[in-house]
């Protein structure tokens, strides 16, 4: 042990279900939902949602999760209300992750009365951000990578063959 790194950081159990949500679901919750799967596996129940279902996934977070082979092309956006209709109980969920402060607002809104974590990670919106393609890519590319950090931070190293990208 390097004595200016401190002992090693022990992850958090990896709970059994786990709601990642943002203001559309179309860039951070569908990244940290595929993401999360590519890592962990079989070993939890994830799934994404947004405050809004009114776009569609983005093109440059399909892009940029393609280059870490995490695939998005056929994930569908859905709202809360939409899981709600669908049946899908968000009281079954352990733990939710809220992405942005609107889904962090209205998580703790729809789980004040039920025994679920809630968690904000700050991740960074980069829609509209950049001149160009690449330099837009390099946003997105940005933004998956804080996703991926605050992954391992929290749940510790893959637990499936794939090993992510240094």
């Amino acid at each position: 042990m390097n004595a200016e790194q401190g002992p090693p950081k022990i992850a958090d159990p990896l709970p059994q279900s786990v709601l990642f949500c943002c203001d559309h679901n179309a860039i951070r919750s569908p990244m940290a939902e595929g993401i999360m799967k590519r890592l962990y596996g079989m070993g939890c129940y994830v799934q994404s949602a947004g405050v809004k279902n009114d776009l569609e996934i983005d093109g440059f977070a399909i892009c940029v999760c393609q280059e870490i082979g995490v695939e998005l092309s056929r994930h569908r956006a859905r709202s809360f209300d939409e899981m709600r209709d669908w049946g899908d109980d968000l009281s079954a969920y352990d733990l939710v992750v809220a992405l942005t402060p609107a889904s962090l607002h209205r998580a703790l809104d729809l789980t004040r009365s039920f025994a679920i974590q809630v968690e904000y990670w700050p991740i960074l919106d980069p829609t509209g951000m950049g001149e160009g393609r690449e330099e837009r890519l390099g946003y997105y590319r940005k933004t998956r990578d804080m996703i991926l950090e605050r992954l391992l931070d929290r749940f510790g190293p893959s637990r499936t063959s794939w090993t992510p990208p240094a």
